[in-house]
């Protein structure tokens, strides 16, 4: 094994890693993009340090590697950056070592900065019909917007997977089928108030704006008949905002935080919006609990009398 090491140059194995964790494990094509960059980074320090191949990397260089990380001159690195790049070089040296080209794992004891926790924001029930509410008339594009916007919360899509959805991906009783990250398919229900407006828009608008472009299956088109893109809904989102007089910043997330926020505070089970969300940890929907908690504490505190 260690001569395979010696002869295996560390680009080489950087390009047979990204290969398996796009083919054999699937994941989506912007996660492999930041594997990339990371992996192009990690490379290029190597390569100054005089390692070419990976037979080459000890502990001492992981250890110095990720010193000048937390110390990059020219740039600063957030701690959740520098995690995301450890957390990389550390898949990569494992996989090193599951694929026989190195005997040991030198990356297995790096210790990446511990994270603050970052609550997610979301808007009030109130809020979001005022948001939604903004965006009415008859007009094809208000059609469409009012259907993309209940649609986005209805689901708690991925704004990625919204403009993803495809015609054939609305489905019988009121379910749509989500396209998520590593092509993971999940089905969610969809509301009255979407399924009223996705019909409208599917009836009245769609089949107008496919004419004038190429044959496409998507179900949100723009106005030439193409498959509207991540910064068309995105705009369309910011101008809801501003009609709906909102102070606080809205963005596509804020639709998918919302959404799992009002579940919960309605009753919802965790492991149920997990599955709504396509979180592949109940961790990481956990973190909502912990918004639903301060909204109690807060409610209880101005309600009670004797609260305080």
């Amino acid at each position: 094994m260690v001569a395979a090491a010696v002869r295996t140059a560390v680009p080489v194995a950087v390009d047979r890693f990204l290969r398996h964790i796009t083919v054999e494990r699937g994941l989506a094509g912007n996660t492999v993009a930041a594997y990339r960059r990371d992996l192009v980074r990690y490379a290029s320090w190597l390569d100054a340090r005089g390692i070419a191949e990976v037979g080459g990397v000890g502990e001492n260089d992981i250890g110095a590697f990720t010193q000048a990380l937390r110390s990059a001159e020219g740039e600063e690195l957030s701690a959740a950056s520098v995690a995301r790049i450890l957390s990389t070089v550390r898949g990569f040296h494992r996989y090193l070592v599951e694929e026989g080209l190195v005997e040991v794992d030198v990356a297995h004891d790096v210790k990446p900065p511990k994270l603050a926790l970052r609550l997610p924001k979301a808007i009030t029930i109130d809020e979001m019909e005022r948001l939604l509410t903004s965006t009415g008339g008859e007009e094809p594009i208000a059609v469409r917007d009012r259907a993309l916007l209940e649609l986005l919360y209805a689901t708690g899509a991925r704004i990625s997977e919204l403009v993803g959805l495809d015609v054939d991906d609305v489905q019988e009783g009121d379910m749509v089928r989500v396209t998520g990250k590593g092509s993971k398919q999940r089905v969610v229900p969809v509301g009255s108030y979407a399924r009223t407006a996705l019909d409208a828009y599917l009836v009245r608008v769609r089949p107008a704006f496919a004419t004038r472009g190429r044959s496409t299956p998507a179900l949100f088109l723009g106005i030439r008949g193409q498959r509207l893109s991540r910064q068309g809904a995105w705009l369309v989102i910011q101008a809801a905002a501003e009609r709906a007089g909102l102070s606080t910043h809205v963005s596509p997330h804020t639709f998918r935080h919302s959404f799992a926020t009002h579940l919960l505070q309605g009753g919802a089970d965790v492991r149920v919006v997990q599955d709504l969300l396509g979180h592949s940890s109940v961790a990481t929907t956990q973190l909502y609990t912990h918004v639903t908690a301060d909204t109690l504490i807060d409610m209880y505190q101005t309600a009670h009398p004797r609260a305080r």
